[in-house]
C-alpha cells in the first residue's frame, strides 16, 4: 500500500500511476478530494496535524508527499511547508515508510550553469532559501527520503505553471500570448507523468534512497518553442508569442504582491535555465516522454476541459 498526500497535478498523477500498476493507494487531502478508483481510498486529513494522521501511514511502503503552499509566497512557504514536512517525516519514520518528495530547481545556487544532480544546492533567501532548508531537513531526518527534482511542469492537470493554462489556453483559442522574461532563452520543462514515474521508481528502489535525483526531462526549449509544440499538437498555427520584459515585472512588483513574488525567479526566464537528467535516467532506467507525445497528451486533456 502507498500513501499520497495532496491531489495537485503531481499527487494525482502519482496516485493514478500506482493504481494502474495494481497497487492500493490512500490519498490524503484536506477536502477528501482526489482521483477515484477501486484501488484508491480518499481521506480528508490535514497532514500538517499529527493528530489527524492516526493510522494513515500504517502499512505504507512509501509516502509521496506532494502538498504545496497555499500561496506562491516565501512567507507562506516558510510558515506552512517545513512544519508539514516534519510531521510527515516523523510519522513516516515510525511507520517504516520512505518519504518521496517532488522538488524544484530553486535551491540550485549556480543556475547559470547546466544543473546536474551533483550541483551545489545552497541558494538562500526567499522561496529559494525555503527549498534549500527543506532539503537539509530531509537529509537530517531519521526517515528515509528521496527528492526528485523537476523544472517547470507541463502536462495533463497542470494549470498554474509557466507552461500551463497561460500558454495552452491561448494556443487552443488561436490567440497570441505573453510570457515573462524572454521568448528565446532555453528553459527546461518537465512532463508531470515523467516526474511521477521517477518518484515511483525511486520509492521502490532502496539503493536510490536518501539522495536527490532529477526527473527525466527532455532538451531545454524556449517558451516560444513549447507554445509551438502545443500548437502543432492541436493542429493549429504557431501562435504569436511576446515577452513581458523583466523591468516591467520588477516595476509592477512594487505595487503587486503577486508580481513581487515573480521577481525573485525572473533569472529563470531572462537567462538560460537548463537541467540535465542523464545520471538519474541511467539510475532509474527511465527516459523523458518525447515532446510530440507529451504535447499531444497535454492538448488532449485541455481539449476536454474546454468543452
Amino acid at each position: 500500500m502507498f500513501v499520497v498526500t495532496g491531489a495537485g497535478p503531481v499527487g494525482w498523477t502519482v496516485a493514478e500511476q500506482l493504481a494502474a500498476a495494481g497497487h492500493r493507494v490512500r490519498v490524503l487531502t484536506r477536502s477528501g478530494s482526489g482521483p477515484a478508483g477501486t484501488r484508491i481510498e480518499r481521506r480528508a486529513v490535514d497532514v500538517s496535524d499529527a493528530g489527524q494522521l492516526g493510522d494513515a501511514f500504517v502499512g505504507a511502503r512509501a509516502v509521496f508527499h506532494c502538498i504545496h503552499g497555499s500561496q506562491y509566497s516565501a512567507k507562506v512557504w516558510e510558515k506552512e511547508l517545513p512544519a508539514a514536512e516534519q510531521t510527515v517525516l516523523a510519522v513516516a519514520a515510525a511507520a517504516g515508510a520512505v518519504v518521496v518528495f517532488p522538488e524544484s530547481l530553486y535551491s540550485y545556487s549556480e543556475p547559470g550553469r547546466t544543473m546536474r544532480e551533483d550541483g551545489p544546492r545552497q541558494a538562500s533567501g526567499g522561496k529559494r532559501g525555503v527549498r534549500t532548508a527543506l532539503l537539509r531537513a530531509r537529509a537530517a531526518s531519521p526517515a528515509d527520503t528521496v527528492s526528485v527534482v523537476a523544472s517547470d511542469f507541463f502536462g495533463p492537470r497542470v494549470r498554474s505553471s509557466h507552461a500551463g493554462e497561460r500558454v495552452v489556453r491561448p494556443v487552443l483559442a488561436g490567440r497570441s500570448l505573453q510570457v515573462i522574461g524572454s521568448t528565446e532563452q532555453p528553459h527546461s520543462f518537465t512532463y508531470v507523468p515523467d516526474l511521477a514515474a521517477a518518484m515511483i521508481t525511486a520509492a521502490r528502489t532502496p539503493a536510490l534512497w536518501n539522495r536527490v535525483w532529477h526527473a527525466p526531462t527532455g532538451p531545454a526549449l524556449t517558451q516560444r518553442q513549447i507554445a509551438g509544440a502545443f500548437a502543432a499538437a492541436a493542429g493549429a498555427s504557431a501562435p504569436r508569442v511576446t515577452a513581458v520584459p523583466g523591468w516591467v515585472v520588477r516595476a509592477a512588483g512594487w505595487f503587486s504582491p503577486g508580481m513581487k513574488e515573480l521577481v525573485e525567479t525572473l533569472y529563470q526566464f531572462e537567462r538560460p535555465f537548463v537541467m540535465d537528467s542523464g545520471a538519474s535516467e541511467a539510475a532509474l532506467g527511465l527516459h523523458p516522454t518525447p515532446l510530440k507525445e507529451a504535447a499531444a497528451a497535454t492538448v488532449a486533456w485541455w481539449g476536454v476541459q474546454e468543452r
